[in-house]
């Protein structure tokens, strides 16, 4: 019944924007636990990509006196990767068209990472 919520939450996010192209909740320790992801998107390797990003992540802001990691974008010429926490447990992964409005895309990777943490 959890996967069916995850499921639904990330059916949600993918449609409050054309510019989504993939989501996927994943575990900290990098496991996937729900995904949209299209075909040829292998979801073993997003999900260990993911967690070395965030890993990464967590290590920079710490070294460098930032704070508590919040999300990692990372910018190619063809879009954008979206890692958010979902609270201490899961992050929020979204892949992004290059031309994608980046803050309506923030506040509904919010929206749906606060739904997540409620949820788990």
């Amino acid at each position: 019944m959890r996967s069916d919520m995850l499921d639904s939450i990330l059916s949600d996010l993918n449609g409050t924007s054309a510019d989504i192209e993939a989501s996927g909740i994943i575990s900290t320790d990098g496991l996937m636990m729900a995904s949209k992801l299209p075909a040829g998107m292998d979801e073993d390797r997003v999900g260990a990509m993911s967690a070395a990003m965030l890993a990464l992540g967590d290590r920079t802001a710490k070294e460098l006196a930032r704070g508590e990691l919040e999300q990692v974008l990372v910018k190619g010429d063809s879009g954008y990767v979206l890692m958010t926490y979902a609270g201490t447990e899961a992050v929020v992964t979204v892949v992004a068209k290059a031309n994608a409005k980046l803050g309506l895309i923030f506040l509904d990777v919010k929206r749906a990472a606060e739904s997540i943490a409620n949820l788990i």
